[in-house]
């Protein structure tokens, strides 16, 4: 059986970045060579695999006895573009306490000081970058861990209920659900494997909007400008000024929401703002919509009708109002933590996950931790034994149904 790092290894040297600027679905090509991958893998174990033109993967392990439930489990196959995906070059280090020298040539460390989480892996080995790339745990140790526990049980012959796996396309640009055919996926329902260190287990996220506001000024010369010129940039100052003050992500943490100003761009005569608002509480969040709305409004009073054109559209809402009903699922990962000596660290999500769309789907799906550390970095690790712990919280959640 491959040991878990060294499947993940495998899958992550292969770039698979997903591109906002693509309309097209996978937003990038290379997708597919991990996809293409993880078919040819899991066919060869046995499993019925289905790869469609949009790259999304769905196996299916048949139960080989009775079961109470079918559950799924799902990772996307994406990485972020925070940092590059091309030459990506894993290396396993076991931590002794102090700074890692991740790239010696460039003198890369990854600082004891700057990530304390560190402390927590004092003799674990782990697998870490050379400090030029992303190491890519989120979410391809998701996938390294599913796959891992999926080989375990049929080389085992563990007794199992059916078992589905889904591989999906661009999470990391929020559209990982987008074309996920949930009744074929033929779930009972499913957990996303997507979070961060061991233990985490999450099913509440952020309600979730863009805000697009366009202001339309008028330019004439400078010098004859009195009364007469209307700055669609300073309409765009006016409108950020009267934000309310302390609501940024840089001001907030756990259930605090916020507007956070992603991109400025304009002139004179048309200036953009985008913005997205985010809260866990609903009432909350349509309220912070509102205050987006008035502020629009009143600024287009200031300086003319048809100044500012303010668009707000909802992207995603919060699934614990779809999963709290039905909590047994949470408590089923919960149970299969504890019986693998790992204590169940159940937060919110601030931010969103591919389980928020489809638990309004009708697929609920909380998410499990996958035990990696500094998603989104160059300075990304995950510890081998926390891989192995998922694997096997994996196993229980699946065996766990058995009658």
């Amino acid at each position: 059986m491959k040991k878990v790092e060294n499947r993940f290894i495998e899958y992550a040297v292969l770039p698979t970045m997903s591109c906002e600027e693509c309309e097209c679905c996978p937003s990038s090509e290379k997708q597919f060579h991990l996809a293409r991958k993880l078919k040819s893998e899991l066919e060869e174990m046995g499993l019925e695999v289905t790869l469609t033109d949009k790259c999304y993967l769905y196996a299916t392990l048949e139960a080989n006895c009775k079961a109470k439930n079918t559950i799924g489990f799902i990772a996307h196959l994406d990485t972020s573009c925070d940092a590059p995906d091309n030459n990506v070059t894993p290396k396993i280090v076991t931590y002794c306490g102090e700074d890692i020298c991740l790239n010696a040539e460039k003198g890369i460390y990854l600082s004891a000081k700057e990530y304390p989480s560190l402390e927590k892996y004092v003799g674990q080995a782990l697998i870490v970058t050379d400090g030029t790339t992303l190491l890519g745990a989120d979410d391809k140790a998701g996938i390294a861990e599913i796959v891992s526990a999926v080989e375990y049980i049929i080389e085992n012959n563990i007794p199992h209920g059916t078992v589905k796996i889904a591989f999906t396309p661009d999470e990391e640009i929020g559209r990982g659900a987008d074309h996920f055919d949930v009744p074929f996926f033929g779930a009972d329902y499913a957990y996303t494997v997507d979070g961060g260190a061991l233990g985490e287990l999450e099913y509440e996220n952020f309600n979730a909007a863009s805000a697009v506001i366009d202001f339309y000024g008028v330019s004439i010369h400078p010098g004859n400008a009195k009364g007469k010129m209307k700055s669609a940039m300073q309409m765009a100052h006016d409108f950020h000024a009267m934000i309310p003050d302390g609501e940024s992500p840089y001001d907030t943490e756990g259930y605090e929401g916020f507007y956070h100003l992603l991109s400025i761009e304009g002139c004179v005569e048309k200036a953009t703002l985008r913005y997205i608002i985010r809260d866990h509480d609903r009432a909350k969040f349509e309220e912070r919509k509102n205050v987006v709305s008035r502020i629009a409004e009143e600024v287009s009073k200031k300086w003319g009708e048809g100044s500012v054109v303010c668009t707000i559209s909802d992207s995603y809402y919060n699934m614990k109002e779809m999963i709290e009903p039905h909590i047994y699922i949470v408590d089923r990962a919960r149970a299969a933590m504890l019986r693998e000596h790992v204590f169940p660290v159940i937060i919110p999500i601030r931010g969103g996950t591919d389980g928020a769309q489809l638990s309004f789907k009708g697929l609920l799906c909380p998410n499990i931790c996958t035990g990696g550390e500094n998603f989104h970095s160059r300075f990304e690790y995950i510890p081998i034994p926390s891989m192995e712990k998922v694997r096997n919280i994996i196993v229980r959640i699946i065996t766990g149904v058995v009658e």
